[in-house]
C-alpha cells in the first residue's frame, strides 16, 4: 500500500508520517512505551523545576523589599 494511501486513511500528512517513522521506526512496542513514560516524567520534572525557580524569585523579591 502506498504511503499516501496510509496517510489518507489515518488522517495524517505525509510529513507527519515520516517524522513518526524517523522517531519510532526501529523501536519495539516496549521501547515506545518506555520512551513515552520517560517523556512524561521529563515534563513533570521540568514543571517542578519551573515552580521551584518561580518560588525562589518570589522569595528574593520579598526579602529584597525589606
Amino acid at each position: 500500500m502506498p504511503t499516501a494511501e496510509v496517510c489518507r486513511r489515518h488522517g495524517l500528512s505525509p510529513a507527519s508520517f515520516y517524522k513518526f517513522k524517523a522517531k519510532y521506526g526501529g523501536m519495539n512496542i516496549s521501547d515506545t512505551h518506555r520512551l513515552k513514560s520517560l517523556e512524561d516524567e521529563n515534563v513533570k520534572l521540568k514543571r517542578l523545576l519551573a515552580d521551584t525557580m518561580l518560588d525562589n524569585v518570589v522569595l528574593k523579591d520579598l526579602l529584597g523589599k525589606n
